[in-house]
Formats: structure tokens, C-alpha cells, sequence
């Protein structure tokens, strides 16, 4: 569906559910969650859609509070990956606000549309369909939780590896100010500034203005821009009406962020094949001449969260939602002055959402039932340029993917006793995939709607329209054993579903056809499409309270069948007798996930220095074996490609086999006011950046080692801290582009006698990577009224 229309029938969608919901008699109550109520043990969370104690809940969760995360100094939603184990959150390459992220071996950083992520990221409990914008700044938080398997039942499509929730504050009763300011390395400067003042006994009304900048770890060389900085305004505004002992509460939300941040560049790992430019040696230094589209990000949303206590065992709830973002990008895959492989591009992005929750909660049997809808667009156009292969030459894409999702869902949970229970749900969705996606050759440089020069070369190498239907049952089945409230044993079985598509890089007169050169609808349709993957989940686990609540400790272990697994990548290739750089998407075949997380905290000693300190160490590990069993790839054999597994010789991405992290916490009395001192020392074993392995481009295993201190006056009117992160200033890759020649089974190199990778697609060679965070030192100041 092209633009136009589109959004002609965004608006009639966004018009028509707020106008239902103008009448709607339900409202959002804001969860109290990640919490602490009486004890180390009274952890909150609503994982399974309500409030319960996390010690109670049969699932792999990681909770942690807003508190927590503003003494440790987290700046965004991809610090919590440090801490959380078989988890990855990273920034996704060329910006800082697109998120790559991974749970238990499943996941998804290829953030053009078509592509279904892995692992679901909510901000409160709305489903963010891109992973453009998704990399959330920490203010404002209530809580962030971790759900590790999958979530299909609860939450649906695309939650097939785990679920992130990102949770901000309920409005409080009294009128509220509060100021947080924050000064550091790189010329760190944020302020973030939140108030908020009841208007009568039932209405509230409240904001946060953020503006979040720091300096690049680097420069561009080239355009003399920085490198890896961070140029951020944001906000959010929220009216509720009720709650706070009323039966309704109506809660309407905005949010809005504007990314101006230069882009950011990769780092070579090789010499220039062609022009002979060295590698530099600041790994956050770059070379890279593009800088057109000028980089911008724009992301706001409206959402409708309403709450309603229909008896004292009946509650209705309703969440509501429209999202938009932009992102204009200009990627330089060779970091490279000259025009090797440039990309520039544009995502366009939006979505409304309508869900209905029917809960129960009786003395044995608590429950719910509800329904989801999802219409949502994603436009991706880009240029390819390869310049250097020939003088000029361009392939343009649009690609155009409509998705429209229904489902239905229930889960209910039946106490038998005091110590067992069962629970079983499932969800049934039917999922539309419709894409219109056009590809075409220029020369003499860039094509029109990225202000090139470049006159159109032969007919489009795909001009196709399409549409492709998914439905799936999704259950869930869970048993707990609780020989005491503060003890529970559980086993469970859950299943996944990530929708299928097409690959918006594909080359439709590529496909295999009967006349060759010359296929048909259906047979470009059937080259494009993918299906959708699915997963197989069994787990059993234990968490507990021990010592009087002294010792808290989280421990599952788990099997998972993954099927028709989804490989997105891009290829050097050939079209039309023309060098060019294609999409190729596969349900490459099978792999296994088997694991242990453990999560403890222990609270080490009380009163030892002073009356009123404490003592306690938190730690977490991760270890899964991730394996492919089949990946089948077309091997060019003789002159024909021959289908062949080479399981033997691909990794499972972004999933290292071991993630640990250990965090010391002291606190003691200073005065009326306490001071909090805190490190933390994270581990992560070799990482595997695509399937392919590449001696390059992967990342060995490395620690990172943070620490902070922190004072807060008495009745927690200011508090200072300073924070540091990465403080032995290691080096490490999170990501990268490689186009070099490898063999086509294993996958090693093909080098040339010098030992340098030879190129496959542009003549300088493309191996460039992305880095962490060097160290930074900050101090932030917080002031409440």
C-alpha cells in the first residue's frame, strides 16, 4: 500500500479508537511494581498481567526498580542487559535510539521493515511494533522488567524470545518537583525536570522535560562532525482521573523524543583494499564521508490506559495506543572517504493499538481474558551506492509492509491447595503481512529521493505487491509447588510465534523460475516470502526466601525447539548482470536452546561498622548452549545451487554462553541522611556477531566493572552521587558490517597473500565495527520539592 493511502487509513483507525474510547468505562490503574512492601521477599511484579509477588510467578523474570536504577546510575534501557543473564541489549550500529535486542538465544538487529523482532519492548504495557526509537532513556521509571522464554500467551507475536517492560511512575497525591541534573566526561550535560499537582481529590495532572547531551568518544575524520555523541529532547506528559482508592482510573500519556545526534561511524579493522588508508587508531574515530539525509530521529506517541473494579472480584481494562516515528540516516558501511557501499536511508514507522483485559480474581481461581489489535506500517527507503565498482552505480529500494494483527487470549491460575496450583492459557492470532516493494537501478549517482543525480538503468529489479496470512495457537501450561509461602517449585511449557513476511531487499527477477530470467508473481512471491519461526519451550525452576528473608535466590533451567528460524541478511550479489547487494531470508532450519540462570541476593550483615548499615551482594548467571541442528544454505556447486546444511558451521548471534554479574552494596547512616556505595563487575563470554563466524568482527569474552557513590539527605529531599561506568576503559564491540569473500560452507576468510580478506562487494573492503562505551565518570545532583 503505498503512502497516501496508508495514511488515509491510519487516520480513519486512530479516529474511530479514540472515539471509542472517549466513552470507554474502563481505565488503567498504573501497577505498583518492583517494589519492596515488608521485606526483602515482597517484590511485586505483573508479568503475568496483575499484581503479584515475584516469588509466586512461574515464570524467569528480572525486576528492578526505578530506586535501584537511579543509584546505579543506568542511563538507558540497555544497561539492565548487563545484569540480567542469557540477556543482550545493545544500540543497533549507526544511531543511538534503535535497539538490537536477544533473550535465550532468540532475537533480531535488522531493523529495516519486514523484519519481526525477537523479544517484545513495552512502554507501559504498550507494544512497540519498530525497534526505531526503542533504546529508552531511564527518567521517569517506575520499573523495568525482564521476562526470559516466551511470552506468546500474554503478549503475543514477537515475544517469541522474552518480553522487556518499561514502566514509568503513577502520578502521587501532592503536588510534586523534582530536578535532576547531571555533569560528566565528554562533556556529559543532562537535566531532567519532572513535576506534577493534583487539581481537586480525583484529577492529577504532570510531566518531565528531558534533555540528555554528551560529546563524542570520537571524531569523524571526514566531515569533521563527532562521533558517537548524543544530542536528545524529550518529554513525557500524563492527566489521570481516579485511582488511589477509586473503582476507575483513566490515565492518557504522551510521550515525545527528538534524537538530533551526528551519526555515528564505524571503525575499520582492515586497511583499505583499494586507496591503502590505514586503520586508525582510536577505535571511536571514523572515516566516513556520507552525511546526507542529515541524521534525525522523531518518535511520540499517544496512549489511553484505563482501569475499572466492576465488583470486588471483576476488573476491566482497556489500553490504548497510537505511536509514529521518523528516522533519517546516512550509513557508511566502508567508513571510508570515497563512495564504496553507502547507505542512506529513511524509516517510517506507526501503529495503533486497541487491548481489552477481563480479569478475575476469585479465592481459588484468578484469571483473565482479552483481545488484542494491532495495525502498523513500516516504510524503509534506501539507496545502495557502490560507487567504486562501477562509476555511479546505485540500487534503490522502497519497501512498503502493512501489518494488521488479531488475537484472543486467556490465562487462569487454580489453587488446588495452599501449596499447588495449575496454570494454563493460550492465545490464538491471526497475523496479515501485505508489502509493496520496489527496487531500481541507478547511474551517475544516488537516486532522486535522496537528492542524487542518477538516471534510472532498466527495469526494477523488483516491482512487487503481496500479502500473506499467519495464524497460530500459542499455549502455555505451568505447575507450582509451594511447601511454604516463601518457597515455590514450578515446571512449565510455553510456546512462541514470530510472523512471517517478506524480505524487503530481495531481488524479485532473482527468484528461480521455470523460463529463466523471466519468473512469475507467484514465484517471486514465493522467493520473497519467509515463514513464520516458532519455539518449543520446557522449564523448571525454584525461587525462594531463605534465612528470614536474609537470602532471596531465583534458579530455572531450560530446554527450547526452535524452528523455521528466520535468517535476515545481506549479500553481495548480481542483478541484472550489475554488481549490487541483495537481500537473502531464510528459515534456515533448526536449533536448540538449553540453560541455567541463577539469581541471588543475600543480605551479608547488618550494624557492622554502625548501627543501620547493611551489607548485601547480588549476584546472576546465565549459561545456555545454543546449537543448530539444520541450517540449510544454497551452495553453488558445478553451477548449481545445491541446498546444504552447514549446522556444523554457524553460531547462534548475540548469545554468549556465559553472562555473570556480581553487585556489592553498602549503605550506612550519615547523620539523618544515608550514604550508598555500590560495584558491580559483569561478564560476557565470546559473542557472535552473525551466523556466520568472523575472526574479525567477534567479540572475546570481556568484564566491565562500574561503581558508585551516593548521598541522600534525610526525608529524601536532595541526593548527590557519582557514578562510574566502564572504569577500566575496555574495548569492545557490540556490532558491525562485513562484506568480505569467506567459504561458503565454513565460513573462513578467503584471504589474499598478504592475509588481508578480499572484498566481495565494492573494491575496498567492508569490515567495520562498532564499540561500547568507553569509560565515563559522572556526578548528578537531585533535588525534590
Amino acid at each position: 500500500m503505498r503512502p497516501f493511502a496508508r495514511q488515509l487509513r491510519r487516520a480513519v483507525l486512530a479516529s474511530s479508537a479514540l472515539s471509542m474510547l472517549a466513552f470507554a468505562p474502563t481505565a488503567f490503574a498504573q501497577e505498583e511494581g518492583a517494589r519492596s512492601d515488608s521485606g526483602d521477599n515482597e517484590i511485586i511484579v505483573t508479568a503475568r498481567r496483575r499484581d503479584e509477588r515475584l516469588v509466586d510467578v512461574p515464570i524467569a523474570i528480572t525486576a528492578y526498580s526505578g530506586e535501584a536504577l537511579e543509584k546505579a546510575g543506568a542511563i538507558d534501557i540497555t544497561d539492565v542487559g548487563q545484569t540480567t543473564p542469557n540477556t543482550t541489549l545493545e544500540v543497533s550500529r549507526g544511531s543511538n535510539s534503535t535497539l538490537s535486542a536477544f533473550i535465550r538465544g532468540v532475537g533480531q538487529q535488522d531493523p529495516v521493515s519486514g523484519f519481526e523482532q525477537g523479544v517484545g519492548i513495552y512502554l507501559d504495557d504498550v507494544y512497540l511494533n519498530r525497534p526505531q526509537a526503542a533504546v529508552l532513556d531511564i527518567y521517569d521509571v517506575e520499573r523495568i522488567e525482564i521476562l526470559r522464554g516466551p511470552q506468546g500467551t500474554l503478549y503475543g507475536r514477537n515475544t517469541i524470545g522474552g518480553a522487556v517492560k518499561y514502566v514509568t511512575k503513577q502520578l502521587p497525591q501532592e503536588f510534586s518537583l523534582k530536578i535532576k541534573g547531571t555533569l560528566g566526561t565528554y562533556d556529559q550535560a543532562d537535566l531532567v525536570v519532572t513535576a506534577s499537582a493534583p487539581i481537586g481529590d480525583l484529577l492529577r495532572v504532570g510531566g518531565s522535560v528531558a534533555r540528555l547531551s554528551r560529546g563524542g568518544f570520537g571524531d569523524n575524520l571526514t566531515t569533521g562532525r563527532e562521533n558517537y555523541n548524543k544530542d536528545v529532547w524529550a518529554g513525557r506528559g500524563t492527566v489521570e482521573l481516579g485511582g488511589y482508592g477509586a473503582p476507575v482510573l483513566i490515565r492518557i500519556s504522551g510521550d515525545y523524543s527528538k534524537d538530533k545526534s551526528d551519526p555515528r561511524g564505524g571503525h575499520r579493522l582492515i586497511p583499505s583494499l583499494l586507496t591503502n588508508a590505514p586503520v586508525l587508531g582510536d577505535v571511536f574515530d571514523s572515516r566516513g564521508g556520507l552525511n546526507d539525509p542529515k541524521q534525525e530521529i522523531e518518535a511520540y506517541g499517544l496512549a489511553m490506559n484505563v482501569t475499572a473494579e466492576l465488583s470486588d472480584t471483576v476488573t476491566l481494562r482497556s489500553i490504548s495506543a497510537w505511536r509514529k516515528d521518523t528516522s533519517a540516516t546516512p550509513i557508511d558501511f566502508d567508513a571510508l572517504p570515497g563512495v564504496d557501499i553507502d547507505v542512506p536511508g529513511f524509516y517510517f514507522n506507526e501503529q495503533v493499538s486497541q487491548e481489552f483485559q477481563l480479569l478475575y480474581e476469585g479465592d481459588r481461581l484468578k484469571g483473565l481474558l482479552g483481545f488484542y489489535y494491532l495495525d502498523a506500517s513500516g516504510d524503509t527507503l534506501f539507496d545502495v551506492r557502490i560507487f567504486n565498482n562501477l562509476a555511479g552505480l546505485t540500487a534503490f529500494t522502497e519497501a512498503d509492509v502493512d501489518t494488521q494483527t488479531f488475537a484472543v487470549f486467556g490465562d487462569f491460575t487454580y489453587d488446588f491447595s495452599e501449596q499447588f496450583s495449575l496454570s494454563v492459557g493460550g492465545r490464538y492470532t491471526w497475523d496479515e503481512r501485505e508489502a509493496s516493494i520496489l527496487r531500481q537501478n541507478y547511474l551517475g549517482g544516488g537516486s532522486p529521493v535522496f537528492g542524487g543525480a542518477g538516471l534510472p538503468f532498466g527495469a526494477p529489479g523488483t516491482n512487487f505487491d503481496g500479502k500473506r496470512s499467519f495464524n497460530k495457537f500459542t499455549p502455555r501450561a505451568s505447575l507450582s509447588f509451594k511447601p511454604t509461602p516463601d518457597h515455590n517449585f514450578y515446571a512449565s511449557y510455553s510456546q512462541g510465534f514470530k510472523g512471517g513476511g517478506f524480505d524487503p531487499r530481495g531481488v524479485g527477477v532473482n527468484a528461480p523460475a521455470a523460463i529463466p530470467g523471466r519468473p512469475t508473481d507467484d514465484e517471486v512471491a514465493a522467493f520473497l516470502s519467509f515463514r513464520p519461526e516458532k519455539v518449543e519451550s520446557y522449564e523448571v525452576g525454584y525461587k525462594g526466601s531463605l534465612m528470614d528473608g536474609a537470602v532471596n535466590v531465583a534458579l530455572a533451567a531450560f530446554y527450547a525447539d526452535y524452528t523455521d528460524v528466520q535468517i535476515p541478511g545481506s549479500v553481495a550479489c548480481t542483478v541484472s548482470g550489475l554488481p549490487s547487494f541483495c537481500g537473502v531470508v531464510s528459515n534456515a532450519g533448526k536449533a536448540t536452546f538449553k540453560g541455567v540462570e541463577f539469581e541471588g541476593r543475600a543480605r551479608l550483615g547488618e550494624d557492622l561498622a554502625t548501627a543501620g548499615d547493611r551489607l548485601t551482594l547480588s549476584t546472576a548467571l546465565g549459561y545456555i548452549q545454543a546449537d543448530y541442528k539444520e541450517y540449510i544454505s544454497n551452495i553453488l556447486v558445478g553451477g548449481v545451487n545445491r541446498p546444504t546444511d552447514v549446522s556444523d558451521f554457524r553460531e547462534v548471534q548475540n548469545t554468549p554462553k556465559w553472562t555473570a554479574s556480581g553487585t556489592i552494596a553498602y549503605s550506612t547512616p550519615i547523620g539523618d541522611g544515608d550514604l550508598s556505595f555500590g560495584t558491580t563487575l559483569s561478564y560476557r563470554s565470546k559473542t557472535y556477531q552473525f551466523e556466520i563466524p568472523n575472526p574479525y568482527i567477534d567479540q572475546k569474552g570481556f568484564a566491565l566493572w562500574d561503581a558508585s557513590l551516593v548521598y541522600t539527605a534525610p526525608d529524601d529531599r536532595w541526593s548527590i552521587g557519582v557514578f562510574g561506568k566502564n572504569l577500566t576503559n575496555k574495548e569492545y564491540k557490540t556490532s558491525g558490517y562485513t562484506f568480505i569473500n569467506v567459504n561458503p560452507v565454513t565460513g573462513v576468510p578467503i584471504t589474499t597473500p598478504n592475509g588481508l580478506p578480499t572484498s566481495a562487494l565494492g573494491r575496498e573492503g567492508t569490515l567495520t565495527a562498532f564499540y561500547g562505551n568507553p569509560r565515563q565518570v559522572f556526578v548528578t545532583g537531585t533535588v525534590k520539592f
